[in-house]
């Protein structure tokens, strides 16, 4: 039985290639786009079973928001993240995003069809060198821990960086809007944007993530001066 598909790459004619491809095997294709920048919005509006989401580069930061968003607003979306040979580091981040598996841009259309057909059946489809690649990694995190806790601290505002040190330290949206001088919503808001910079679901992956990578340990002063200049004029509109 076809599958019903996505496929989303900034390489438009691999997108319509693989696309026609898959369609010629019985799949439904409902679109192959290009940019993969406007992927999220096109998955959580066609919810596929799978979508093949094309990447040059996994390792760049924000390589797979998309993932995480796709998965936060479709979780039944089986997402397939289609790319160079990555380093496991780059395995690693688009499991940790939600996603079900990883096919190398020069797979084979047998290889593409056997990953599509795992990730609707609930399984991770990886080829098994890199998937145990991707388990040290994750295994083994402390292999270049200042280096990653520097990168994150740099996506993040001094704003969003006091929010990551009080969710760490368990405050809620509540206290974390009475704590720095802001409404709920924009305390809320900004727990969000920090969440998609550091590409995790949920307040205890942040807090996990950030003690992991030492960037607590770096953002210390921040437990010191609380609320910033811009809260001390009052609370924000």
């Amino acid at each position: 039985m076809g599958v019903r598909l996505m496929v989303v790459d900034d390489h438009r004619l691999l997108a319509e290639a693989l696309a026609s491809a898959l369609k010629l095997r019985g799949h439904r294709v409902l679109a192959a786009a290009a940019p993969a920048a406007g992927a999220a919005e096109l998955v959580i509006a066609r919810a596929p079973e799978v979508c093949l989401l094309g990447t040059a580069q996994p390792a760049q930061p924000g390589a797979f928001d998309p993932v995480v968003r796709i998965k936060r607003e479709r979780p039944q979306v089986a997402v397939l993240v289609l790319g160079p040979v990555p380093s496991p580091r780059g395995i690693a981040s688009a499991f940790a995003a939600g996603a079900s598996g990883y096919v190398r841009h020069d797979e084979r259309i047998e290889g593409v069809e056997r990953a599509i057909m795992k990730a609707r059946a609930g399984e991770a489809a990886v080829a098994p060198a890199l998937l145990q690649g991707a388990f040290g990694e994750l295994l083994n995190p402390a292999a270049q821990p200042d280096d990653e806790g520097q990168r994150l601290l740099e996506m993040l505002t001094p704003r969003e960086i006091e929010v990551l040190v009080r969710v760490a330290d368990g405050e809620d949206t509540r206290l974390i809007a009475a704590g720095m001088g802001i409404a709920p919503s924009t305390a809320r808001t900004h727990v969000q944007r920090v969440l998609m910079k550091l590409g995790v679901g949920s307040r205890l992956e942040a807090a996990a993530l950030a003690a992991r990578t030492g960037l607590l340990d770096r953002a210390g002063p921040v437990r010191q001066y609380g609320r910033d200049p811009a809260t001390e004029a009052g609370p924000e509109p």
